[in-house]
């Protein structure tokens, strides 16, 4: 097929295709397709295989010429997709599907033209990544935070005793409630039940937040109440509703004592209480260093992306944030379409959502493309002994065995991810090499972990 090309770049890093088909190849495309049918079509007064052409043209013109358009701007497109010579910044992105600028013509006696839009990987160039400067937060591990991991412990350890049906449900309880939305008439609306669910009041952990409202029942109370949610609630934003809740079950935790019997129970290579606290603050401590290098790495990244212009194209960003969508619907134990209607089928209330996580959705995309750009100028590779070294630490760390480890990457199909994240990992070293960080104020490890580090 004879093929001439144009390729022009618009904004937010998408491309403009323009294609040009050789009126030759355009007339036997059209050709090959009437012969396929000539030998196929079925009609009335003819024998099958025996239809003339000029009875097909006369009866089918049109159709026929639709669909010989749809094969000849398909087979070249393709035709150009996969030509090697056509460079990677100007294919398309795996989930951008080219489509068509203006519905063309085909005329049979002229050159074809048509144009295709769709989005291509971004162009990034990153002028300045080393010798930067940023504060990070002064953090340690305080006895503060060994009593609450022990308080922690001591919650996992806990029996769960029915209260005296005549005692009240007040925070720390473990209560089992059956809740619904109610209408104006008190009827219960669609796809908003749910019966016995259980969790620890105080907590917040349902979706309705009504800790307080049902704090001060008792079991097989029912209470109903209005309730309105704040502008920055991550699933009723600014709406009131009415809710029905019925206590079915009242439980009282009771704690262990906090000895050296809690430190065996928990485990056997734990003698003593010390023993369980070394082995806390240890912990901690591990994850005190990851959560400060993320830190660090972010807080460098920042000002790199200050410097670095990048257009996130509009496909790249709308599956970002249906993965958070989808991620949201999972912290909620259903699916998207769950979600929807606990939003009340709200496309408003989820528009809203969505629209509130552009900006941070975007600022994730361009980091990451800043990310796999160094990456590749710098060359960076994972080799197979790189690799086993790694699966070896994380067998170590969960007290697997090395072969159990791989065959949870493999049977995952995760190994390709888990090198590159050594490749990533790998960079981030470099990147805190080639930087200068300052120590800021100080801050408590809780701090940290609630808000990464930032100052408001």
């Amino acid at each position: 097929m004879n093929i001439t090309k144009d390729i022009t770049r618009l904004e937010k890093s998408s491309i403009k295709l323009s294609i040009t088909v050789d009126k030759d190849d355009v007339r036997s495309e059209y050709d090959a397709l009437l012969s396929t049918y000539t030998k196929s079509a079925q009609i009335p007064g003819f024998r099958k295989g025996k239809v003339p052409r000029e009875v097909l043209v006369r009866k089918f013109g049109e159709a026929l010429k639709g669909e010989a358009l749809g094969k000849i701007i398909e087979k070249s497109v393709e035709t150009i997709f996969e030509d090697e010579n056509l460079p990677r910044e100007n294919k398309p992105l795996p989930y951008s599907t080219p489509r068509l600028d203006e519905e063309p013509k085909l005329d049979l006696e002229s050159d074809l033209s048509f144009s295709v839009v769709y989005d291509v990987l971004p162009q990034v160039k990153v002028e300045k990544w080393q010798g930067i400067e940023a504060e990070v937060p002064d953090v340690s591990i305080s006895e503060e935070d060994i009593d609450r991991e022990l308080e922690a412990v001591r919650e996992r350890n806990s029996i769960v005793l029915d209260k005296d049906e005549s005692e009240a449900a007040v925070p720390g309880d473990v209560v089992t409630v059956s809740y619904c939305e109610i209408g104006e008439a008190g009827e219960v609306l669609e796809n908003s039940e749910r019966k016995d669910f259980t969790y620890n009041l105080g907590s917040g952990n349902n979706i309705y937040h009504f800790d307080n409202e049902i704090t001060g029942m008792k079991k097989d109370e029912t209470r109903e109440f209005t309730k309105t949610y704040p502008e920055d609630h991550e699933a009723f934003a600014g709406k009131t509703m009415k809710l029905r809740v019925t206590l079915t079950a009242l439980k009282v935790k009771k704690l262990p004592d906090l000895d050296d019997d809690l430190a065996q129970d928990v485990d056997e290579k734990f003698k003593t209480l010390e023993d369980l606290k070394n082995n806390i603050r240890e912990r901690l401590g591990t994850d005190l260093d990851r959560r400060l290098k993320e830190l660090k790495v972010s807080k460098i990244l920042e000002k790199v992306i200050e410097n670095t212009p990048v257009e996130i194209p509009e496909s790249m960003l709308r599956i970002e944030l249906d993965a958070r969508w989808r991620n949201l619907a999972r912290r909620f134990n259903t699916d998207t379409n769950g979600l929807y209607k606990i939003l009340g089928n709200s496309s408003k209330q989820a528009e809203s959502i969505i629209e509130e996580w552009k900006p941070e959705a975007t600022r994730a995309l361009h980091s990451r493309l800043i990310v796999e750009t160094l990456i590749e100028e710098l060359k960076l590779e994972a080799s197979d002994e790189d690799m086993e070294k790694e699966l070896e630490k994380i067998a170590a760390a969960s007290n697997a065995g090395i072969d159990e480890v791989k065959k949870y990457y493999e049977e995952g199909q995760m190994m390709e991810y888990f090198k590159e994240e050594i490749k990533e990992q790998r960079f981030f070293d470099i990147l805190l090499e080639k930087n200068i960080l300052k120590t800021g104020e100080k801050m408590s490890y809780m701090d940290l972990i609630s808000n990464n580090g930032q100052r408001g």
